[in-house]
């Protein structure tokens, strides 16, 4: 009898009479690996090393533990619930794609990149890619201002306005274009609708509130600064001015209590402030004296959207978890095989999906912290891979971008 390699069943059949001899009686569907096409499995095409490894039916496997707050799934929680597969690589940009974010509501989003440029993205507007069965996307806008790196973005809640902050120090306040903006259309002087200029230095993180429409950033000279962007004096409040807590890294609004936000520090501080009084409530602590300066920086600090936990991104590849209330670590866990970059959380507050230098997206059950789906996403250059990752609000798409120049969409 001849077996045919590639066929689970076949080689099912031809283990039987050995699985006779043992005494277990399990019966399994046959796990379908990606097929690589007779190439080697771990460096092969570019459709290898895209391939997703989901975890099926074990996604929907849950873990009792004691932790404070339960995940409640909502009704529609299989929205979410879902193997993700490539399916739009976003090629345009020359340099490294340090931050994206989508839309509110359509199927588009915004990419910032090294290339001192950002782009706008409509995914219903695509091409056929060379030799893959995915969709290339070209950009229907790019936006100039910057002069050097931009590496921080976020869009306004009602997907009107998006903000943009670079190694420049300046905060660029642009009026977004229509999703159906000719590309080929002339200049539009409008879509920039101003310059936010108070930072001494980089502006390495901003944070969107639709509430009061503030926005948050926080730069390599300290602080962290408070917006108004209409205003005529459009810096509200500066935090840690002194740089009490070392240099912020990242910042978030508090998802379940929007008059408070988190930043994380490259001393490893993640500090929880009162946005009207300036003062800092809540210093989350680790517990742990790491000797080790680089390892106890942070990379990415998130919130939470409903509860109140914050969860932070290391240097030394782990994830934390924090309790708002107490400050105290509700859990620590080795995410990833380098460091982490990135951190989103899904709209339903179910799944954290973390981007790593190990190439990798991974996604996490909230609830019992495991781990449902990795996904190879990007290639490396000078020892980096990952730099964001991005839930859409409202519709089934994540996305991540990376120091290959490329931005990548799942569906």
């Amino acid at each position: 009898m001849v077996l045919d390699y590639q066929s689970p069943l076949g080689l099912c059949v031809s283990l039987a009479p050995r699985l006779k001899e043992l005494s277990l009686s399990l019966i399994a569907e046959p796990i379908t690996f990606p097929s690589g096409g007779g190439k080697p499995f771990i460096m092969g095409s570019d459709d290898v090393l895209l391939s997703v490894l989901g975890l099926g039916d074990l996604a929907d496997l849950t873990v009792a533990n004691d932790a404070d707050y339960s995940y409640d799934l909502p009704a529609n929680k299989d929205a979410f619930r879902k193997t993700w597969n490539p399916k739009y690589t976003l090629r345009s940009h020359f340099d490294g794609v340090r931050a994206l974010a989508f839309h509110p509501v359509e199927p588009v989003l915004v990419t910032a990149s090294e290339d001192h440029t950002l782009k706008l993205w409509n995914l219903q507007k695509t091409v056929p890619a060379k030799k893959s069965a995915s969709l290339d996307v070209e950009p229907i806008y790019t936006f100039r201002a910057h002069i050097g790196p931009v590496l921080s973005l976020a869009i306004s809640s009602n997907g009107e306005r998006c903000f943009s902050g670079g190694i420049d120090a300046t905060i660029q306040w642009w009026n977004m274009p229509s999703p159906n903006v000719d590309p080929y259309d002339t200049y539009e002087p409008n879509v920039l609708a101003g310059t936010l200029i108070a930072h001494a230095d980089a502006v390495w993180g901003l944070a969107y509130s639709g509430i009061k429409n503030h926005l948050l950033s926080c730069s390599a000279d300290g602080t962290i600064r408070l917006w108004n962007p209409p205003e005529k004096v459009p810096c509200i409040c500066t935090y840690n001015g002194n740089r009490e807590y070392g240099i912020p890294t990242s910042v978030d609004f508090i998802g379940c209590d929007p008059a408070h936000m988190v930043t994380s520090f490259s001393s490893g501080n993640t500090v929880i402030y009162d946005l009207e009084t300036s003062q800092s409530l809540v210093l989350l602590s680790s517990q742990t004296d790491s000797g080790l300066q680089s390892n106890n920086h942070i990379n990415r600090v998130v919130s939470h959207p409903t509860l109140p936990v914050t969860i932070t991104a290391h240097e030394d590849r782990h994830i934390k978890f924090f309790d708002n209330k107490t400050g105290k670590m509700i859990h620590s866990m080795v995410a990833h095989l380098d460091a982490v970059t990135s951190l989103a959380v899904d709209p339903n507050g179910i799944y954290l999906m973390s981007g790593s230098h190990d190439c990798s997206i991974r996604l996490w059950n909230l609830d019992s912290k495991t781990c449902v789906q990795e996904i190879t996403a990007h290639r490396k250059k000078l020892d980096e891979s990952i730099y964001d990752v991005a839930f859409h609000p409202s519709k089934a798409y994540i996305a991540s971008a990376g120091a290959d120049a490329l931005a990548k969409v799942f569906v």
